[in-house]
């Protein structure tokens, strides 16, 4: 197990490496000058070269990279010298001083993720960590509904094989699969948010946190995450459907279906006791996929739907060239993506005793 664990930890901070290397290499063959885009309408040389300074755009690129890592890096090597772009300033770091060699400090620090260019020195952490919690809350409700959903329309489907009620929901989990997000976002919002507005009482837009009429304080509306969550669970929901038919026939094919049936055991038995199980590999498979790029790809429904989560800062980042805010997001959501797979690693062992951590 422990073999097991640090061999994937160690897969894991090679794909971080290669995530880090592409998109820092990637977003500075862009053309602009960041120190421009900070400065926008008040830029003077002065100021441009100070700016430079201060976030170590007047260095070589490879300078830069290293930069960067050490920014990202849990261990970083910090210069004495306050004009230095890697001096250990406070409130800039996080970071606990380790030792000092000549005028170098090693510390141990929260990864540094660099300020936004657009919300005046905001750290990208703390806009991450005011847009993720959002993010998660309508992932998690969106695969809610996916899973409960397409489980059960998937064991309908599977018992009542190539009947009416079987196609129907072959012909609904398909179209479901068609519709792009954005499409059924915007149908969502405007037959629930706006023509059946009276009847729904939903909003055509709106996120989990909003200010009363008095503009006084933040209240939770749950109601808004209805509309998204749906949206965004369409197509997994009929990934899920398709994956538990399919997955629960073949399991009926099974010996030991039949040795259980030849018991006596009632089919609500086996389904639940022997079938549900062995039949949940694919869907977790997907599943786990799903909810990953969910935290990633929900961008569409919630720039439609004005959910403040990461989608729409994306949106808004990309708008503005909002670099570190953009680098940032990436990064989070590659991290996001290794921890689930490992997760899902752990949970194929319990669905399936076969399935051995090695």
């Amino acid at each position: 197990m422990i073999s097991y664990f640090l061999n994937k930890i160690f897969y894991a901070l090679l794909t971080l490496f290669g995530v880090v290397t592409v998109i820092f290499f990637l977003f500075n063959v862009l053309p602009g000058d960041p120190a421009q885009m900070m400065l926008g309408q008040n830029e003077n040389s002065e100021q441009l070269a100070i700016v430079k300074a201060k976030y170590g755009f007047d260095k070589p690129i490879s300078t830069q990279y290293f930069y960067y890592l050490n920014d990202l890096s849990p261990i970083s090597f910090h210069s004495n010298t306050e004009t230095d772009y890697t001096y250990l300033k406070e409130g800039k770091y996080s970071a606990i001083s380790l030792f000092t060699i000549g005028n170098t400090t090693t510390a141990l620090k929260f990864p540094y993720l660099r300020e936004s260019f657009t919300k005046q020195g905001k750290k990208v952490s703390h806009v991450l960590a005011e847009t993720l919690p959002n993010t998660f809350v309508l992932a998690v409700s969106a695969i809610t509904i996916a899973l409960f959903l397409g489980m059960l329309l998937g064991v309908l489907s599977a018992l009542q094989k190539d009947t009416v009620i079987d196609k129907t929901i072959q012909i609904l989990s398909t179209l479901g699969m068609s519709v792009p997000s954005f499409f059924s976002a915007i149908l969502f919002a405007w037959l629930f948010g706006f023509v059946l507005h009276n009847y729904t009482n939903l909003e055509m837009t709106g996120s989990l946190y909003e200010l009363d009429d008095f503009g006084e304080a933040m209240h939770i509306q749950w109601k808004n995450l209805l509309l998204p969550a749906i949206v965004l669970g369409i197509r997994p929901l009929a990934v899920v459907i398709q994956l538990m038919r399919n997955s629960l026939l073949e399991v009926f094919n099974q010996d030991y279906i039949r040795t259980a049936r030849a018991k006596g055991l009632s089919e609500f038995q086996i389904i639940k006791k022997h079938a549900i199980k062995n039949a949940l590999n694919p869907v977790v498979t997907a599943v786990s996929g799903w909810f990953a790029s969910m935290l990633a790809g929900a961008v569409f429904v919630e720039y439609i739907f004005g959910w403040n989560g990461l989608g729409k800062e994306i949106v808004n980042a990309l708008n503005t060239l909002d670099l570190p805010v953009i680098m940032g997001s990436v990064l989070i959501i590659a991290l996001l993506f290794v921890i689930i797979n490992i997760f899902v690693d752990i949970i194929y062992t319990w669905l399936d005793p076969k399935v051995k951590l090695e």
